[in-house]
């Protein structure tokens, strides 16, 4: 299919347009705004958020009967695969400006500009989720790194978020540096930067000996150093428990999960349609590489959080350990794997959401981040703990809630594959995860308060109890429902390009 001229693609590129002019709006907004603590830019920020999904809807629906559609020259592609992420990361995007506006962090002087880079950073995994050119490639992940390191350093009265914002930093410039070369080394052995074209290219220069498979393996290492620092995938994931334990929580939140999404999308344009041909994994054996990167995230991520205190720093961890389930699916590239890599994405949207959700209630009622704040939460807020308990144990990934089921899948996708030792990795570091998702468990229900709030209970919203069960029921129900991993195969049916 011919690519769409500049002009001819405005027209479906509607949605990341509508975030531009909505940030903006939110900022001229916010300098007329004489009550700085009103949440007027927040809902603003919403309203924002409803028209670009409208928008996202509408695009899609353009697309007819065709399956997808290259813009501007070939820069990015709209297709279901784009649509699903983009989805996926306005109801992150959502989630976390409806914890902003509870959380007690914020400066409320700041919150015109907080909210116009949350949509500027949703604008940047927009096109990280459809960008098919190497160079388009680059831009959007720095998009997203640069406005991620000032949100994660968005409390400049905490020394921690100051070190937070530094640490990402530094570990964003190598990472990005490393992978800009992976890039260019890409670029100098096809002459393209057209995804669809360097799957060709390789294909024909392995087969006439032009070039060596050596020189791929290093250019896909270099790559996914980039891709890795998106996803905390180890050697990559140092910077992320500093930097999730001294952004806000709301950030935290979105980091974990948004910026997961936008990586693994990322990691399935670029090597579904670059590295998947069969000479190129004949000539290559990056999939035991990938498999033993999978191993090891999920393993330092599940043993790294037995010891921790804080509850922000234990969910980072743990977010390690789930960038490494999600490897999984993407060891060999099929699509059975990366249709559960996309229907885990739901599920953990859900889950780890709400987790982060129930953290920024009880640090504005405890005043505390650790676990001691937890402790006989089910006397004083039942709903809440009972809320917490469902989203860690499906964290677990332990039956009858979602969780269960996108490991399955996983699971499922790697013994189909012949992969047994990883799936069996798996399963024992799900194990583990027990033990310190348990110890929250506990504290809330088998272990007393101090006297000073044992007496009393901790009062929460019917707002509360409402944005709670938009995470609880889907956290109980997904698993039960096949529709999204319907639309995550259709998502994937699309992806190859031609």
């Amino acid at each position: 299919m011919q690519p769409l001229s500049n002009i001819e693609s405005l027209l479906y590129f509607t949605p990341e347009l509508l975030l531009v002019v909505s940030a903006i709006v939110v900022i001229l907004v916010d300098l007329g705004v004489k009550n700085r603590e009103s949440a007027t830019v927040a809902y603003l920020s919403l309203a924002g958020i409803g028209c670009v999904f409208a928008a996202v809807l509408l695009t899609h629906g353009q697309l007819g009967d065709r399956t997808s559609i290259s813009l501007f020259l070939g820069m990015i592609r709209l297709d279901a695969f784009s649509t699903f992420f983009k989805v996926l990361l306005l109801l992150a995007t959502t989630a976390t400006i409806l914890f902003s506006i509870r959380s007690e962090e914020l400066d409320a002087q700041l919150k015109g500009e907080y909210y116009a880079l949350l949509l500027a950073i949703t604008l940047g995994m927009f096109l990280m989720a459809s960008s098919t050119n190497l160079l388009m490639i680059f831009i959007s992940l720095e998009t997203v790194s640069l406005t991620s390191y000032i949100l994660a350093g968005f409390l400049t009265h905490n020394p921690r978020s100051s070190e937070a914002a530094f640490k990402y930093i530094t570990y964003g410039a190598v990472a990005s540096g490393t992978m800009l070369f992976g890039l260019s080394f890409l670029f100098g052995m096809t002459g393209t930067g057209d995804l669809g074209q360097i799957s060709t290219r390789l294909t024909e220069l392995l087969a006439a000996g032009e070039i060596y498979p050596l020189a791929v393996l290093i250019a896909i290492i270099f790559v996914l150093a980039g891709v890795g620092y998106k996803i905390a995938s180890v050697p990559f994931h140092m910077w992320s428990p500093d930097v999730y334990e001294g952004a806000p929580i709301p950030i935290t939140a979105f980091l974990s999960v948004a910026s997961k999404s936008a990586g693994f999308a990322l990691f399935i344009r670029f090597f579904y349609s670059g590295f998947s041909s069969s000479e190129v994994m004949q000539s290559v054996d990056w999939t035991l590489m990938l498999a033993i990167v999978s191993a090891l995230t999920m393993t330092v991520g599940n043993l790294a959080a037995l010891p921790q205190q804080n509850v922000k720093r234990l969910l980072a961890y743990s977010s390690i350990a789930h960038g490494g389930y999600l490897l999984m699916g993407g060891v060999l590239l099929t699509s059975e794997g990366i249709g559960a890599i996309l229907f885990y994405l739901v599920v953990y949207l859900f889950m780890n959401l709400g987790a982060f959700y129930v953290v920024v209630l009880i640090a504005n009622e405890e005043g505390s981040e650790m676990i001691e704040g937890y402790r006989g939460l089910a006397s004083r807020a039942p709903l809440v703990a009972g809320a917490m308990a469902i989203f860690l144990f499906s964290l677990t990934g332990i039956p009858p809630f979602a969780g269960f089921f996108g490991k399955w899948l996983l699971f499922a996708a790697v013994l189909e594959q012949g992969y047994y030792w990883l799936a069996f990795v798996g399963l024992l570091n799900s194990v583990v995860s027990l033990y310190y998702y348990a110890r929250i468990v506990k504290a809330m229900y088998l272990e007393a308060a101090d006297e000073e709030t044992a007496s009393t209970s901790t009062p929460f919203s019917t707002g509360t109890f409402a944005l709670l069960s938009v995470f609880v029921i889907p956290t109980i129900l997904i698993g039960f429902i096949n529709i999204f991993y319907t639309f995550s195969n259709i998502s994937v049916s699309v992806l190859p390009m031609q």
